[in-house]
């Protein structure tokens, strides 16, 4: 079994063998650590971070990445991918990463072309090869590669490069764009994204790091690690939360006791 210290050497290698890269950038864990490793192995002019602006960005997380990419001196380029222009992506069907990951590649592509950045990379991670990941398909399309993957390298490897490389990000919690907070078959529309957004915030400003509001209709079902279940239930607490939640637009506001778990609505798909 490969150590550590090993799969950090093939990412090192990797990385060399690329040459010029352009990084599709989130400012998360995965992207963060790759993005300060390529700027180790390559050098800023070798590296191009490029950040998707769209609405299923939290505004804050776009505000972090692009002070991520600031602090860590890289050159970085907004893109605006335009998914929601995308009738396939807009009508939200169980593949609808796919489209979103193929605009969202071939813009990150154009932009790195026009700039000499021959091969595009994403931040995909080992772990990431056990849910359902339909935006694969786009990026093998599309000859992106992920580094940390080819390097086998899980989530908890990644927080512990980070930890020792003094990010900032090695203990974010896991952060998905927010169009993951829709069942599949509703559309997705900016106005949802924005209720979405607005009703995670109320359970941040609460205290709730690892926390996801999935969007039924009228129903906004809670899902926060396990461990704040008891918190989250404190009355003081749960009344803030509950007004927070229906200012943002949800008439009512649920819990859901299995608490938090990555790609909840995926699990009805891959029961199929």
């Amino acid at each position: 079994m490969e150590t550590l210290k090993g799969k950090e050497l093939i990412l090192h290698a990797l990385l060399r063998a690329y040459g010029r890269v352009a990084l599709g950038f989130s400012g998360g864990v995965d992207s963060t650590l790759l993005l300060r490793v390529a700027l180790d192995v390559l050098g800023p002019g070798n590296v191009l971070a490029v950040i998707a602006d769209t609405p299923s960005l939290p505004r804050k997380e776009l505000a972090e990445a692009l002070r991520l990419a600031e602090t860590m001196g890289t050159e970085c380029v907004v893109v605006d991918p335009g998914e929601l222009n995308d009738p396939d992506y807009a009508a939200n069907p169980a593949d609808r990463c796919y489209f979103c990951k193929k605009r969202l590649f071939g813009c990150i592509a154009g932009a790195a072309g026009e700039r000499g950045f021959a091969q595009v990379l994403d931040g995909s991670n080992a772990d990431d090869a056990g849910d359902y990941r339909p935006g694969r398909r786009a990026a093998d399309e599309l000859g992106v590669k992920s580094p940390l993957m080819e390097a086998g390298l899980t989530k908890a490897e990644i927080r512990a490069l980070s930890r020792n490389a003094a990010l900032p990000t090695a203990d974010k919690p896991a952060m998905a764009c927010l169009a993951s907070r829709i069942p599949y078959g509703t559309p997705v529309t900016v106005g949802v994204l924005a209720q979405v957004e607005r009703a995670e915030e109320v359970l941040r400003a609460a205290g709730f790091a690892q926390c996801r509001v999935r969007h039924h209709g009228e129903v906004a079902r809670i899902e926060v690690a396990i461990a704040d279940l008891p918190r989250l239930l404190e009355e003081s607490v749960r009344e803030a939360v509950v007004r927070g939640i229906q200012a943002a637009g949800y008439r009512y506001v649920t819990l859901d006791l299995q608490g938090y778990r990555m790609g909840s609505l995926n699990e009805g798909v891959r029961k199929q």
